[in-house]
């Protein structure tokens, strides 16, 4: 491939740490449809005879069904995926192969196919997450009305709806998805022409080659084309955002699962046993979920460090630009479809969560709301009222609205029966009905217009 610039061979050690092939050869779709399409613009253009494009588009078909069949081989003398398919070509079209990278480097090439990988990286991102979204607005709209403790401090704070606490995770999903459709926008463009870093003096058609590959233009500077890498490093930003969401909703799972909790019976499809505990039911796949965000992080984090001190244009280094981008997808895809199998298939136990949303004195605010609305209290007043009512609620060892009124007159005079009506955990969640609230009409609103974007009406 060196040609006559040197004398001798590379060596194993260099053999060995220049090949990419082992993982670049997951970008053999990508190569091929770049190759097809520069040799149909070669040909357009005149640069190359239209004999020599249809006989060269012929054996990158071929290639592609072989690669297709029987996975591509791996000969680290060839290096990387482009030097592998235009030695494949060589051996079935002969020198007429050549052709093909008139007018292009491996530099353009690269960037060129990587993009096209990313690309569709985020097109299965979002559809994973749009399979999430449609898991969680589904169970939402089962449990528009199924009352839970909300949490601070994962201690009982007010009382919500499940519904309205799976719909805050549509909305981090949403803004997931909105992320990962800001980062292909600006990756929406064409390196392919600007070859080593200058341009060529070809009479090439950028446009043509951009069109063909579904890009929305080249891109407008040979030197930053070449060696930019922020469309990757916007897939792991976007992704290590999504895996942290993802891992909260998976940590929340894992809890509701224990005994102590006992809010939801995870589907056995994604859960394991243990080998001496026969009881056991453990929710591997929640922990998983949660442990590959670390990994999503990790690899954001290592190409960062590769790119942040390169010189323009291309380096040796950027060819660990695809390991941590290939890991971190893997992974994600990975954990989307087993967090929407999760929500879809676990079961709720509402009894049990209404019980501990009564359990842990979760209508407090709603008392000193009561005392600021029906006794003109100033609610720093009725805040500390509310604080002795609930001590000698804990006391007795009993519910706010257990407790007998003449109790509560003992407490502060203003109080009278009308507030038990305020006491309840329905009535609590009721009142919570400015927008975006966990009142059940809120959450039915905000479950429908979930639907209608999700297309499920």
């Amino acid at each position: 491939m060196w040609g006559g610039r040197f004398a001798e061979g590379p060596s194993a050690i260099m053999r060995e740490i220049n090949a990419s092939i082992p993982f670049d050869k997951q970008l053999w779709r990508q190569d091929i449809a770049g190759s097809r399409a520069h040799i149909a613009m070669l040909a357009a253009q005149g640069i190359v005879s239209a004999e020599d494009a249809v006989t060269i588009d012929g054996g990158l078909e071929q290639i592609a069904a072989e690669y297709e069949r029987d996975g591509v081989p791996e000969d680290w003398d060839l290096e990387d995926i482009h030097m592998t398919v235009e030695a494949r070509l060589s051996e079935l079209i002969g020198p007429v192969a050549g052709r093909l990278h008139t007018a292009r480097s491996r530099n353009d090439q690269v960037a060129t196919d990587f993009r096209l990988w990313v690309r569709d990286a985020m097109e299965r991102a979002d559809a994973g997450l749009a399979a999430l979204q449609r898991a969680l607005v589904t169970r939402a709209g089962e449990h528009t009305g199924s009352i839970m403790p909300g949490f601070t401090h994962l201690q009982t704070a007010q009382p919500v709806t499940l519904g309205h606490h799976l719909m805050a995770y549509y909305e981090m999903t949403s803004r997931d998805r909105s992320r990962f459709a800001d980062a292909r926008a600006r990756l929406n463009e064409c390196p392919l022409g600007s070859a080593a870093l200058a341009g060529t003096g070809f009479p090439i058609d950028r446009q043509a080659t951009s069109d063909a590959l579904g890009f929305g233009a080249p891109t407008r500077n040979s030197l930053d084309a070449v060696s930019d890498r922020d469309f990757a490093l916007d897939y792991l930003m976007a992704a290590s955002q999504c895996a942290l969401h993802l891992s909260r909703l998976a940590e929340e799972m894992i809890l509701w699962a224990s005994q102590p909790f006992g809010f939801i019976r995870l589907p056995d499809t994604l859960s394991t046993g243990s080998s001496i505990m026969p009881q056991k039911k453990n929710p591997d796949a929640a922990e998983l979920v949660r442990g590959h965000a670390g990994r999503i992080i990790g690899c954001a984090t290592s190409l960062m460090i590769t790119m942040k001190g390169l010189p323009l244009a291309y380096s040796k280094d950027m060819q660990d630009d695809k390991p941590p981008v290939f890991e971190a997808a893997g992974l994600l895809d990975l954990c989307l479809a087993a967090m929407a199998g999760m929500v879809a298939d676990s079961a709720f136990d509402t009894v049990r969560m209404r019980a501990a949303a009564e359990a842990g004195y979760a209508t407090a605010t709603d008392l000193a709301d009561w005392l600021v609305t029906e006794a003109g209290i100033p609610f720093r007043e009725a805040h500390h009222i509310t604080g002795a009512a609930v001590k000698l609620a804990e006391e007795r060892k009993v519910a706010l609205d257990a407790l007998p009124l003449t109790d509560l007159r003992a407490i502060d005079a203003r109080i009278d029966e009308r507030v038990f009506a305020a006491l309840s955990v329905e009535s609590s969640v009721a009142a919570r009905s400015s927008y975006g609230g966990t009142a059940p009409e809120q959450v039915k609103q905000r479950v429908e217009q979930a639907r209608e974007a999700l297309g499920l009406d």
